[in-house]
């Protein structure tokens, strides 16, 4: 490979490291090309599947800030699943794959920026997709809101009712005794207001 080509290889690398929001890191050893070819289908959507050359690699990964994530794992046939879409998804794939075919081994990765381990990406793996996890959010929330409502709506129905009481109360006893009331309230006080 000419200097050129391997320069536009890096600088290719370099920037889909830069570009995705995670990078994971495989090693295919055994694998055919139609195993590769159901991955590269099973991860369609939300990850693009590369095969690369370790040391082109290498420095790309060095050119992107983000060779500490895989240092000293550039070694035997790599693959590395760069991901556009959703990250959990893409894991789920991986690991789903690697289930199926012990061969793919993952060996880290990158979210973010920040490493991740094998470990880590199957935790990330386990995670429910953010659609799910969106929803979820909606229904608590939703959630929250109509128990607001209900704790507003609660005091101004109260205070319906004892309006309504206390309207029933005086159509029952009468005109009458609203008036005996109001009288026997201003007998009780003295005629000069003040009580000495």
């Amino acid at each position: 490979m000419a200097n050129a080509q391997k320069d536009a290889a890096i600088a290719e690398l370099a920037e889909k490291f830069r570009s995705s929001s995670a990078a994971v890191l495989t090693e295919y050893r055994g694998l055919t090309v139609a195993e590769l070819g159901e991955l590269r289908k099973t991860l369609r959507g939300n990850a693009s599947y590369s095969v690369v050359k370790n040391t082109l690699t290498e420095r790309a990964a060095k050119e992107a800030g983000v060779e500490s994530a895989f240092e000293g794992q550039f070694v035997g046939p790599n693959a590395i699943a760069f991901v556009e879409g959703d990250p959990v998804e893409a894991a789920k794939g991986l690991r789903n794959f690697a289930k199926d075919h012990p061969l793919l081994v993952i060996k880290g990765g990158i979210l973010d920026g920040n490493p991740l381990s094998p470990e880590q990406i199957d935790k990330l793996a386990k995670l429910e997709s953010r659609e799910v996890l969106l929803g979820k959010l909606a229904g608590a929330m939703k959630a929250q809101l109509t128990q607001a409502a209900y704790l507003f709506n609660a005091p101004l129905s109260q205070t319906a009712r004892v309006v309504d009481a206390l309207r029933a109360k005086v159509e029952e006893q009468g005109p009458q005794a609203s008036a005996d009331e109001a009288a026997s309230d201003t007998e009780s006080t003295p005629e000069g207001g003040d009580e000495a």
